[in-house]
């Protein structure tokens, strides 16, 4: 709805702000009367026009704001919606494509902190007092320019799974050098341990030999063996890392004699660690990695039991499910029942959910005081894919998943269900608060140990099962990387795992520019879900590196030389280091201390203005002038 046509001669010096408020489909209409709120915002100073849709960033919605822009009849922006972190690119674009600058736009939140928490009149209210305010910041907004960067057209991808060598192998192939690290001697990661992949049966050593070969001949990828990140500074475009390899002491006898190989041509591979493709270092030594974009691939470790969790490590029966993979990859391919160490497998009890979907109240927490309470989503399918091995190859061993729910999700992967029931696995279904028991058994019995639960497929009856083994379907949980947080400031989600900045609009960026996601460091993934997030990532980041230069926002500190007295104290209080620093310039004759702000890595937090003696410092685009106006604002609705 607009309320008027054109501004008047006296608003046409002013700035002329256009309200567009966004029904989202009744999230917000269905509490907020956004009828009246239009009506009510064009007595907002400064407002022109006020317009209302039921969804605002739809293609109809920012028709509205285009021609409004292109006419001439605003030339701010409101838009007054649901978070500004799922559409602030959206709507800014929208301006760029007017011919607008895109940072005279101002963003009010009226679904998060408006509708999804409060109802009725005080819905509105509130409702009207963040547009009101957002006005008042707009009027004052000034056209700002982003900021660019030359940018080295390199990559450096950290971890060598299957995720990095796709990530390696995408930019080198897109005409960018590539800097491949990993902390083990080989490539294949967690991969290298399977023998066959679910759900197509595909030898996991075809794929990494195929995807180390490939890197083994490319030119454009260096591959550093046992190498770990020591040193990280710089930003997007012009990052610069300090690497450190040394050969881990364990490994040394296994890397002897996979170099012999190496004498012949292309990589080697060593069952369970995966492929060599060159000698690795005798001796530590670091080297300088120059570099415009970070692709972290740094993986997934499996949960390791608690002792005594199911009998593991109590009973030398009990496996996980990555140890049994390994034992059945060597078992003895002949005879109707397995044979693992000498030893016949009869019965095999494979248990679901172990170190998974924890339940605060239930489950115990691990040492640093977290449930995992996520799903890691492949336990499933590997365990159904493990059983119906067991039952093709040994028909003579018996096979009984406990399960709690059965998530065989995606494609093939429902058919190994199927698959299982047609090879006669027994299936039992126990409650999260009465999982299975392993116990000893008593006396001469035949099978060493006996699985107990309550079946809730057979109402509740509690069943005794036989076993020779007992295989934990053990969850995945994020690698150990706490020395590059801390190094990288990089962002933990609640279940440890990297986080993105959004998981829909930007899934493989962090909040730090130039640094991305790639695999099972973000989240649980199998290998085909991981090699489809190493490309995304490698698209990003070659869309970074490929003009040269790097765009970003203009959102930074910015310092008043005549203001500023070089007290320093913006330098103690920045939260990123580097970002601010204290260097001499001339004045009046004299060499004097002033604060200087590196655009590329100022964060735009403010802390530096919060703590400023002499108001040197604003953050463009945020200035405290706009905020006094946003809260004269709120103050003046609230009065009235």
């Amino acid at each position: 709805m607009e309320n008027r046509d054109k501004p008047s001669p006296n608003e046409a010096k002013e700035a002329r702000v256009g309200v567009y408020i966004c029904h989202c489909g009744g999230n917000i209409s269905d509490h907020v009367d956004v009828e009246a709120l239009c009506e009510k915002a064009q007595n907002i100073p400064g407002v022109v026009t006020a317009r209302r849709n039921m969804f605002m960033c739809s293609d109809p919605g920012q028709e509205l704001i285009l021609e409004d822009l292109k006419q001439g009849l605003v030339d701010r922006v409101v838009v007054a919606s649901c978070s500004p972190s799922l559409h602030e690119t959206t709507f800014r674009r929208v301006l760029e494509r007017a011919g607008v600058n895109p940072y005279v736009y101002e963003h009010a939140n009226i679904r998060e902190q408006v509708s999804w928490v409060h109802h009725g009149d005080p819905a509105t209210d509130k409702a009207f007092t963040l547009i009101a305010a957002a006005a008042a910041k707009a009027r004052r907004l000034e056209p700002l320019e982003p900021l660019r960067v030359e940018a080295k057209q390199h990559a450096t991808v950290i971890g060598a799974g299957i995720a990095g060598m796709r990530a390696a192998l995408d930019l080198a192939e897109r005409g960018f050098a590539v800097d491949l690290l990993e902390k083990t001697p080989w490539m294949g990661g967690r991969a290298a341990a399977l023998d066959r992949i679910a759900p197509t049966g595909e030898r996991a050593s075809e794929l990494i030999l195929s995807l180390a070969r490939r890197i083994f001949e490319h030119g454009a990828i260096a591959f550093h063996p046992c190498a770990r990140l020591v040193g990280f500074e710089g930003y997007v475009g012009n990052f610069s890392l300090e690497v450190e390899t040394a050969p881990p002491e364990e490994a040394l006898d296994v890397l002897r004699h996979a170099e012999e190989a190496l004498k012949g041509n292309g990589p080697v591979y060593v069952p369970s660690k995966g492929a060599l493709i060159q000698p690795v270092p005798k001796e530590k030594k670091r080297f300088r990695v120059e570099t415009g974009v970070v692709v972290l691939a740094t993986g997934f470790k499996p949960y390791t039991p608690r002792r005594g969790e199911y009998g593991y490590q109590e009973f030398p029966e009990v496996l996980t499910l990555p140890e049994f993979i390994e034992a059945l990859r060597d078992a003895e391919p002949s005879g109707a029942v397995l044979t693992l160490q000498g030893r016949p497998i009869r019965s095999v009890a494979m248990i679901h959910c172990v170190g998974s979907r924890q339940i605060p109240g239930i489950h115990e927490e691990n040492a640093s005081g977290r449930l995992n309470e996520y799903c890691s989503r492949t336990c499933c399918s590997a365990t159904l894919f493990a059983a119906n091995q067991v039952r093709q190859r040994f028909p003579g061993t018996r096979v009984f998943e406990f399960y709690r729910d059965i998530r065989a999700y995606g494609r093939g992967q429902e058919e190994l269900y199927q698959q299982a029931a047609h090879n006669k696995v027994l299936f039992l279904r126990f409650e999260p608060e009465n999982p299975p028991r392993v116990e000893r058994s008593e006396g001469g019995a035949p099978f060493p140990l006996t699985v107990r639960v309550q079946d809730t497929l057979t109402f509740g009856e509690e069943v005794e099962v036989p076993a020779d083994l007992v295989v934990l379907a053990v969850g995945m949980e994020p690698s150990n990387v706490g020395d590059l947080v801390d190094m990288m400031k990089l962002p933990v989600g609640a279940d440890g795992f990297l986080l993105e900045v959004h998981p829909k609009l930007r899934p493989v960026e962090l909040a730090t520019a130039g640094l991305l996601l790639a695999g099972t460091c973000q989240a649980p993934m199998d290998i085909g879900e991981s090699c489809n997030a190493a490309s995304a990532a490698a698209s990003k980041a070659a869309v970074l590196l490929a003009k040269g230069s790097v765009q970003l926002d203009p959102f930074v500190a910015e310092v008043d030389p005549e203001k500023c007295e070089g007290t320093g104290a913006c330098v103690e209080a920045c939260l990123r280091e580097g970002a601010i620093c204290m260097v001499d310039v001339e004045k009046d004759g004299h060499t004097v201390r002033r604060a200087h702000v590196v655009s590329a890595l100022c964060l735009g937090c403010g802390a530096c203005v919060a703590v400023c003696p002499t108001g040197a410092i604003q953050v463009k685009g945020s200035t405290l002038a706009q905020f006094e106006a946003m809260v004269d604002a709120i103050v003046s609705d609230q009065a009235a």
